[in-house]
């Protein structure tokens, strides 16, 4: 970490807020604390740059930068501020399927050869529910080429492309019988989207999230293009602060090689909460655990993660994200019609989840009701 960096430059370092002029108001004092508590957690954990947004009542509330989004120019870090999306990605993409399987274009319950003929026929069927729920059997990173897969600099044109370093390998398990974590799973979503929808895919997402919600600034995130406030990325070596590995994301743009940021994702948490996006009852089905033959119920519905039991009467659904020099999470309490997001140019950010509850304890005033 660069010397001096710490508690004091990130809080004089905070961007401004942004929020529209009917939107809920946030206590002075409320925001105090979110923001002692964003620089100190910044500060323990050697955060270069850190964005916050929260909803609240349905609507983006309040956001902030804190900190620094490229600490060799000195670029201070806002709420507009672009960051790798990392696995959040998933819950955008899971949402895109989602929309097209109220509009009739896709069956969840598909061979995903119907969609995606691409992608090789295995000894069992594989579908679009067990993509979307993480119980394909196809395989995560892994093997004996992860390093070059994790790292990869090669640019995939299309998502049928970004199959190749995968797609013939055997599956894990059969379809249905187990969980397994899988960004290639979200691959092969990609595929299925863009079959279904009859255009690339990029396109299946304008249309289908970024456009409806409003996120202006969400993107593919191209490492060639010139994208405005594009934060640097960051990991720690020692606790020496470097430059993240150059990475090409287009090997997983489905599962999380987006740009975005957290006003972005608030709008997005924003237009799921307040029902513009998809239904009730669709949001219900996507924030449903899983369930295995056996019974088990598993902590992740389609796009989204849940803790099991309740939390003030709601469900804690959320989803994280770190790749080279980024890591996030987003968070959504669909009852009290709150959601928050926050991401940071550092890698492998530890206690980012405890973070975000730190933060809605204090938007909610579950801290309070906690004591």
């Amino acid at each position: 970490m660069r010397a001096g960096y710490g508690l004091g430059l990130a809080a004089l370092l905070l961007g401004g807020p942004v929020h529209s002029k009917d939107a809920p108001v946030l206590s002075q004092d409320r925001i105090d604390r979110i923001e002692a508590t964003v620089t100190t957690f910044m500060a323990a954990q050697h955060v270069p740059g850190m964005s916050v947004a929260l909803v609240i009542d349905g609507r983006p509330a309040w956001s902030r930068g804190f900190g620094l989004a490229d600490v060799e120019n000195t670029v201070p870090a806002t709420a507009a501020t672009a960051y790798r999306s990392a696995s959040i990605g998933k819950t955008l993409t899971a949402t895109a399927a989602m929309r097209l399987v109220e509009a009739g274009t896709l069956d969840l319950d598909a061979d995903i050869r119907r969609y995606c003929p691409a992608f090789p026929a295995k000894p069992w069927t594989i579908t679009v529910r067990h993509l979307l729920s993480h119980q394909s059997g196809i395989r995560h990173y892994g093997g004996p080429h992860d390093k070059e897969e994790q790292g990869s600099t090669v640019h995939y044109a299309d998502v049928v492309d970004a199959l190749a370093p995968f797609k013939d390998d055997p599956l894990l398990f059969q379809p249905g019988t187990q969980y397994g974590y899988s960004t290639y799973g979200y691959d092969v979503l990609g595929c299925v989207l863009q079959g279904a929808a009859g255009i690339p895919f990029l396109d299946v997402m304008r249309t289908q999230v970024w456009q409806p919600a409003g996120m202006q600034a969400t993107r593919d995130d191209d490492p060639a293009a010139l994208v405005d406030r594009r934060a640097s990325g960051y990991t720690l070596v020692d606790g020496t602060l470097r430059n993240a590995q150059h990475v090409d994301m287009s090997n997983r743009m489905p599962a999380g090689g987006y740009l975005t940021t957290v006003d972005d994702l608030a709008r997005f948490e924003a237009a799921v909460l307040d029902e513009r996006l998809i239904k009730p009852d669709t949001l219900k089905r996507m924030l449903a655990p899983s369930v295995l033959p056996d019974g088990t119920r598993m902590p992740y519905g389609f796009g989204w993660a849940m803790e099991l039991e309740p939390w003030h009467e709601d469900t804690w659904a959320f989803h994280g994200g770190s790749s080279p020099g980024v890591s996030g999470m987003v968070a959504v309490m669909p009852g009290h019609r709150f959601g928050a997001a926050i991401l940071a140019n550092l890698e492998d950010l530890p206690g980012r989840n405890e973070l975000v509850e730190r933060i809605t304890r204090i938007a909610l005033g579950f801290d309070v009701a906690d004591r």
